[in-house]
């Protein structure tokens, strides 16, 4: 299958929110229950680390967008990340492709760190980073409710070696 990764923008609005509610419905993919309204999803990301992968026919199957985690100068190279597949493009390479475009486009930006919290039963998503270089920090026991039930949380992180 051919994935092309180019910048999110606007017009990839619905399909990213769709990706992003579907991930959501499994359970095992984010605290949040719905995703929010477009303008709130891309003021909270940064405009220049958002992709989407694109199928053969120019389908959205996926994204990967960062936040920054502080405003605080010294954590200026560290960001937090989400990645989300369509469930029927699982398994062909566009979740690797998303990482691998946000690798290159945050040590280009000067950034020295991606990191990402994840539930420990999302066990595709685990695999996937660290395929791609990311390693397990810890675990935040019971750091948060999910439906009423306390969840815990596999920090994970990618230090870049380019970034000194």
């Amino acid at each position: 299958m051919t994935t092309t990764i180019v910048a999110m923008t606007d017009e990839h609005a619905a399909a990213v929110l769709e990706i992003y509610r579907l991930g959501i419905a499994t359970g095992n993919a984010t605290f949040e229950t719905e995703p929010p309204s477009w303008d709130r999803f891309a003021a909270a990301r940064l405009p220049e680390l958002r992709f989407v992968a694109l199928d053969a026919g120019g389908t959205v199957i996926g994204w990967v967008a960062c936040s920054a985690v502080s405003d605080r100068w010294v954590y200026a190279g560290v960001v937090e990340h989400s990645v989300y597949v369509h469930p029927d493009a699982g398994g062909r390479g566009a979740g690797r492709a998303l990482l691998g475009t946000l690798i290159t486009a945050t040590e280009a930006a000067g950034i020295w760190t991606i990191q990402s919290g994840v539930f420990p039963e999302n066990a595709a998503s685990l695999a996937l980073h660290a395929a791609c270089g990311f390693r397990t920090v810890g675990t935040r026991e019971r750091v948060g409710r999910h439906h009423g039930v306390w969840r815990d949380v596999v920090l994970i992180e990618r230090r870049s070696s380019a970034i000194t």
